[in-house]
């Protein structure tokens, strides 16, 4: 029998899409699901597209592959994957490989790691990025795990990656969760970036009377520019479509109740661990369950609102062309706020658990293949390949004057969110976010005041060093320590 030079278990669409780009790309694929009729399904539908070595089990899996051994496991997170991993993991010999391609949580695949390194297997965890499609014609592929697991895998990944400029969108990121880690931050600025997208409709759909129809060129028009993305393009294509049962917009048919499967708010717990601020990544998950919660959506309906007002035609088609531009603007600057905050913790969580990861990389890995794909992540990768790395995207010189030029729109649209009653929560806390950043002074002294008046918590002084209490039900003297 040909032996498969990798093995996929769990044929669901994205194992199976997996298999069959291994398999376009003239590897041996070995794959195996545990209900057989999948196995059977796939090399039936798509065996002339390469050569696939169905297995009716894991014997026959392991049996089929070359050493070392390399299987994809491709089902759920969680339970579900611990269980396959029990499975084959008795079956396979020191050198071998388990690559988990799915969501899992970091610190599930820093538990795995450990136990498989202890039986002298190599255990990685792979973010895989682009989806269905991106998983059939080359996904961003975020691996982790050890350097010789790497050494032997990263061949395969980086063949079926998607390209940019010939360069493969694949790279090893770092020691045991490194790679399921920045996956989740990976999805969280996804978040992030969705949730701006839809306050950008929302203030143009709702301050300007635009049409789905007409909101679809503004977007396919802002895909000409700077904010040329894949979330952009398939906004367009979204507000383009038409129901087909009613005529109506499909967005209009659609259920306000966005849903999420938890990378987002793994993102925001992490942050929180980390201490680092991603206002805007936490905001975009807040927003998703404020839509969800629709008992209370019900019966807060009836609050009062502005009072609307109401301007001549004239003035209002030329408010309408300069309020289009602010809202672009107001976009690129929220946007670029949103992807800073995502590298600022992914520094945070490779300091935190010595992955030394290489920002820039990932910057260059996600310019093809996955859902943030973007033109500005070019400059992202500049920015950190510079000679003097920046403490944060903010204040690297391109994206210093991209905000400059923005600002006083981004000012404008958030001004005009508020003064209309619509909801703008990723707009705002961004720029709430950067004028914290530059502020010389924050209203957090007196925070430590308030804590050090009811909980002695302590202060420390901007004109000497060490922690200082005041006896505030005393006499109010200070004290050092």
């Amino acid at each position: 029998m040909t032996q498969a030079r990798i093995g996929v278990t769990g044929l669901a669409v994205m194992g199976a899409n997996l298999a069959r780009n291994l398999a376009r790309h003239g590897h041996v694929v070995a794959v195996h699901n545990r209900s057989q009729y999948r196995t059977k399904a796939l090399v039936e539908e798509f065996g002339h597209e390469g050569e696939f070595v169905p297995c009716e089990t894991p014997q026959e899996l392991v049996a089929a592959l070359e050493r070392p051994r390399r299987i994809l496991v491709m089902v759920k997170a969680g339970a579900p994957t611990d269980a396959v991993i029990e499975e084959f993991a008795p079956l396979l010999e020191p050198g071998d490989m388990l690559v988990d391609g799915g969501n899992a949580h970091f610190l599930d695949t820093r538990r795995r790691e450990a136990a498989m390194r202890e039986r002298g297997i190599h255990f990685v965890g792979a973010g895989v990025s682009g989806g269905e499609e991106g998983a059939l014609l080359g996904p961003s592929i975020m691996p982790g795990g050890s350097a010789e697991s790497y050494a032997a895998l990263g061949p395969l990944l980086e063949d079926i990656a998607a390209k940019v400029g010939g360069v493969p969108c694949c790279t090893h990121i770092g020691p045991d969760g490194a790679g399921h880690f920045v996956k989740m931050v990976h999805n969280g600025i996804e978040y992030a970036d969705m949730q701006l997208i839809a306050e950008a409709y929302d203030l143009l759909r709702q301050g300007l009377d635009l049409s789905p129809a007409e909101l679809a060129d503004v977007f396919a028009e802002w895909n000409r520019g700077e904010l040329s993305s894949y979330l952009i393009e398939i906004t367009a294509e979204v507000l383009r479509q038409v129901d087909a049962s009613t005529g109506k917009p499909f967005v209009d048919v659609v259920a306000d109740r966005a849903e999420q499967k938890g990378t987002g708010r793994w993102t925001v717990q992490i942050a929180l661990d980390l201490g680092v601020p991603v206002s805007g990544i936490a905001e975009a998950v807040f927003a998703r369950a404020t839509s969800g919660a629709v008992e209370l959506r019900q019966a807060a309906r009836g609050l009062p609102g502005p009072t609307p007002r109401t301007a001549g035609p004239a003035r209002e088609a030329q408010a309408g062309t300069d309020f289009v531009e602010d809202v672009r603007q107001a976009l690129y600057a929220s946007k670029i706020v949103a992807y800073a905050q995502g590298f600022d913790q992914i520094r945070a969580g490779s300091a935190e658990y010595g992955w030394n990861v290489d920002p820039g990389a990932l910057a260059t890995i996600w310019r093809g293949g996955c859902i943030i794909r973007a033109v500005f992540l070019d400059r992202i990768r500049e920015a950190y390949e510079a000679a003097r790395t920046p403490a944060t995207l903010l204040v690297a010189p391109y994206f210093t004057d991209a905000l400059a030029v923005a600002q006083d729109a981004w000012r404008r649209v958030v001004a005009r969110a508020v003064e209309l009653g619509i909801p703008a929560p990723g707009f705002s806390s961004a720029l709430a976010y950067y004028d914290a950043l530059r502020a010389e002074r924050l209203p957090a002294a007196l925070i430590q005041g308030q804590r050090d008046f009811f909980g002695a918590h302590t202060y420390r002084r901007i004109d000497r060093e060490g922690v200082f209490h005041v006896f505030w039900s005393g006499d109010r003297m200070e004290i050092e320590g």
